[in-house]
């Protein structure tokens, strides 16, 4: 899910990740501030703040300009093996403005297009939650809450506002050959697996290596639709895959992680009218998501979603799928049900399900924020009806977008201040981080 088109800024000569603190461009980390809360106390503020992904930033050769990796992969002279690569190359700070990203008190705003010299490049800028300059915050939600604010209103179909969880490691897998660690971004993993060019500190010589983790998309939307996916792995934190273990191609169920997970798409569950421009859920106009995590015998049971507009408590579309629940939260009764009625592979069950997505919930996960186009797919997984899929077939349309919606080079063109707003990031006991009068 996480990959953008490979359009990037001019000045970002390597789209990369790196090891070394650079010393070309000093690193500030635009504050962010965020809320931790109790049912007895209430909401306290915490001084947080993002840091970009190190993807995104320029990895050269110590004393140099040279970039360490380039279109063909690293450079043998100065990447002959992982610990010279590692001594050898540098990854510098960055203008965050330069990447339409921007913040203000609690708010967190990520611009896809930027503008520059009158032409429109594309940003798609990855941040994470900072605990302090140097450590990601790690969010243990078991038996708790997440809730933020969002405002999606410049989000449309083809654009993903995406807000989730990472089982990535805490400090950024700074190490002996990772001096930069999570004051630059680094030690990225999801449940795709994707190819990095450092895991855990070493590099990617040949790019053999994908990064895998457990993944919890709490946030997958735009105006038009919206998706909140649990992804387990049956690994522990960042696991370097090869092979068939990457779930690639055709191996896509027989690698560590779910990679399609199980997803509650109100509009794939025949409730099209909840979400939407003008709707029950209206995303003209900001709202606030509110995921719960309960558990039984500390054991995570279902995964519950509310939404919080005009001061009314929603609670989460019922799905209206023959053959199926009702549901209105994930739960592995749900997703059995899902993957049996829409006909798909259950890895989500054979991966541990609820269970192993709970596990890593409690050994704690790293908030990521991102607005990105998808070139491939054209957003469709999302917001309309996939390539592949059959039409009327159950589950197979999972929101109103056409199928050329998502292209990139128009979306460019007809939508060049897409944005995604973030804001009021807080969490706690369940009941404790919203209020409202509940209906529906």
């Amino acid at each position: 899910m996480r990959t953008a088109s490979a359009v990037v800024l001019s000045l970002v000569v390597s789209y990369t990740t790196a090891q070394q603190p650079g010393e070309l461009t000093p690193e500030a980390h635009p504050s962010l501030s965020s809320k931790r809360c109790t049912l007895a106390g209430g909401c306290v503020s915490v001084n947080s703040s993002i840091v970009l992904d190190s993807n995104y930033r320029w990895l050269h050769n110590v004393g140099g300009y040279t970039n360490c990796v380039g279109s063909s992969g690293f450079d043998p002279e100065i990447c002959p093996d992982i610990e010279t690569c590692a001594a050898n190359c540098t990854l510098e700070g960055v203008d965050y403005a330069t990447y339409g990203i921007s913040t203000s008190g609690d708010a967190l705003t990520l611009d896809l297009f930027v503008q520059k010299d009158n032409t429109t490049s594309l940003a798609s800028p990855r941040v994470y939650l900072l605990e302090n300059d140097d450590t990601y915050v790690s969010f243990n939600l078991l038996n708790a809450e997440f809730t933020f604010d969002v405002d999606v209103s410049n989000v449309p179909c083809g654009i993903n506002g995406a807000l989730y969880f990472s089982e990535m490691d805490a400090t950024g897998n700074k190490n002996a050959l990772n001096a930069a660690g999570a004051a630059y971004g680094t030690g990225y993993c999801d449940a795709q697996c994707p190819t990095q060019n450092f895991i855990k500190g070493e590099a990617n010589l040949n790019s053999t290596f994908g990064a895998c983790c457990s993944e919890m998309d709490i946030w997958e939307a735009n105006a038009a639709a919206t998706a909140y996916t649990p992804h387990p792995c049956n690994t522990t934190g960042v696991y370097a895959c090869s092979g068939t273990a990457c779930g690639d191609g055709d191996a896509r169920y027989a690698g560590v992680c779910d990679k399609d997970g199980c997803d509650y798409n109100p509009y794939r569950q025949n409730a099209t009218s909840f979400y939407g421009a003008n709707l029950t859920i209206n995303t003209s106009r900001p709202f606030t998501v509110v995921t719960q995590f309960p558990t039984h015998n500390g054991v995570l049971t279902e995964i519950r979603r509310l939404y919080v507009q005009d001061g009314r408590v929603i609670h989460n579309a019922r799905s209206r799928v023959a053959g199926m629940g009702p549901f209105s939260a994930v739960s592995d009764e749900y997703c059995r049900e899902q993957k049996e009625v829409f006909g798909a592979e259950d890895a989500f069950a054979e991966r541990g399900g609820l269970g192993a997505m709970g596990e890593a919930l409690g050994r704690g996960m790293v908030l990521a924020m991102s607005v990105w186009d998808d070139s491939g797919s054209g957003m469709l997984w999302l917001d309309g009806t996939p390539a592949d899929a059959v039409e009327g077939a159950p589950g197979a349309k999972r929101g109103p977008c056409g199928r050329d919606s998502g292209d990139v080079g128009a979306l460019m063109e007809e939508f060049p201040e897409a944005r995604v707003v973030f804001s009021d990031i807080r969490s706690g006991e369940i009941g404790s981080t919203f209020r409202g009068r509940r209906v529906g």
